[in-house]
């Protein structure tokens, strides 16, 4: 098996915040994420697809085809929102952490990659420099 990565860019703003918890539960929970505390990031999106490239082309899958799946899919709706009240595929109520958003992101895509002749094996979404989540489908990896 042959493992691919493509690696897309987006920004967006997000807050962490419980609606039921007073401003100090979520302060101590969320820290400078919580409460009245918008903020923004320069979020780095690593897609990662596994198969056996194909005898023709040598591709696992088209680099190409899964940089328009990505981009049509996730970044054009996720770039310059904001992820808890702009991105209308994410769930109601939704807490936009890094760990929700890259099961989001898989739920996404999965299939059309699927459809492509590969598997979709990991979303890591970086967040920061120091922070990211790897997400290896339902079943893990």
């Amino acid at each position: 098996m042959v493992y691919v990565t493509r690696r897309e860019t987006f920004n967006a703003a997000h807050k962490l915040h419980v609606a039921d918890w007073s401003d100090e539960k979520n302060k101590a929970v969320f820290g400078k994420c919580s409460n009245k505390n918008w903020h923004g990031h320069n979020y780095e999106l690593f897609v990662t697809v596994v198969g056996q490239p194909d005898e023709i082309t040598g591709y696992v899958m088209d680099a190409k085809v899964l940089s328009d799946i990505v981009k049509t899919k996730i970044t054009k709706s996720v770039d310059h929102s904001n992820m808890n009240l702009d991105v209308d595929w994410f769930p109601k109520n939704f807490m936009p952490s890094t760990e929700n958003v890259a099961i989001q992101f898989w739920n996404r895509i999965e299939a059309e990659v699927s459809s492509q002749g590969a598997t979709l094996y990991c979303i890591r979404l970086h967040e920061t420099e120091n922070i990211y989540a790897e997400y290896f489908g339902p079943n893990g990896k």
